[in-house]
C-alpha cells in the first residue's frame, strides 16, 4: 500500500507539469484510477507491478503528448521498479 501511495503522489506531481488546462482532468482521472485497482491484493505481487508499469508507462504517455520531457518521470520509475 506504501508503495502505491508514493506511485500516486508521484503521478500527481507529475500532472503539475501539463498545462493548467488540462490538471483537473488528470488528476481526477489519476484518482479514479487508483481508487477502481484498490481492491487488488496486497500479497499479489505480478498483479501489483503489471499495475504499476500500467501508471508509468501511462504517464510517459500523457507527458509526451504535451511535449513534457520524460525524464521528468524518472523517479516515478524509479519506484515502479523498486
Amino acid at each position: 500500500m506504501e508503495k502505491a501511495l508514493k506511485i500516486y503522489g508521484e503521478v500527481l506531481r507529475l500532472v503539475r507539469r501539463l498545462p493548467k488546462d488540462s490538471q483537473p482532468y488528470y488528476a481526477k482521472y489519476a484518482r479514479e484510477n487508483f481508487v477502481n485497482y484498490r481492491e487488488v491484493e496486497a500479497n499479489d505481487d505480478q498483479a501489483l507491478n503489471d499495475l504499476f508499469l500500467r501508471a508509468y508507462n501511462h504517464s510517459l504517455w500523457v507527458l509526451n503528448k504535451y511535449s513534457v520531457d520524460e525524464s521528468a518521470a524518472d523517479k516515478l520509475k524509479k519506484i515502479c521498479s523498486d
